[in-house]
């Protein structure tokens, strides 16, 4: 266990525990306010994500920082992470000894951040942190409790990108975030 992100994420940029390794350009640790109440975890970096070493940078990102700008949540006040730390081949969802190898590293950030809140975005990060019986289209927008942290499941902004009827639910669910912090 880790006291602190910095060493976490050392430990982390130098891991070798899966084939994702093998075509990384950065590993995508996670990015915002150590001590922020609301973590936002999505499934894994895209492209550009990659190319930056930042979550959340792409169109998927500029998306979400437009819902966070709507409601007046400030990304340096929330703290950012994915469940796979470096890129799928194609932006393939993440296999499951790629999540395996990887969710300690997400677990201890959890400790160590001490969220709230955690927002899960998608099917990915819902499945990996709730269990496999969870499915995004009947968990979201429901909260769950689990160990004195509310999880709340949405869409993952991608999906936004190709249905845009999502939308609506994505936002109602980042309000209903927003308002459980007031």
């Amino acid at each position: 266990m880790y006291e602190k992100l910095e060493e976490l994420e050392v430990i982390c940029k130098s891991c070798t525990k899966c084939k994702l390794k093998n075509n990384r350009n950065n590993v995508v640790f996670g990015v915002g306010n150590p001590n922020a109440d609301i973590m936002f975890i999505g499934e894994g970096p895209g492209a550009d994500e990659d190319m930056q070493g930042e979550p959340f940078v792409g169109k998927a990102g500029q998306l979400m920082n437009l819902a966070f700008e709507a409601l007046g949540i400030k990304r340096e006040e929330i703290y950012i992470a994915n469940i796979v730390k470096c890129r799928p081949p194609n932006n393939r969802t993440p296999e499951l000894d790629e999540v395996t190898a990887c969710l300690d590293y997400l677990r201890n950030q959890v400790v160590i951040i001490k969220p709230k809140i955690v927002v899960l975005l998608g099917n990915t990060a819902l499945k990996a942190i709730m269990g496999k019986e969870y499915g995004i289209t009947s968990s979201r927008g429901r909260w769950i409790e689990k160990k004195g942290i509310y999880y709340m499941p949405t869409f993952h902004p991608a999906a936004l990108l190709r249905d845009e009827s999502k939308k609506i639910d994505f936002f109602r669910d980042l309000k209903e975030v927003k308002n459980k912090m007031l």
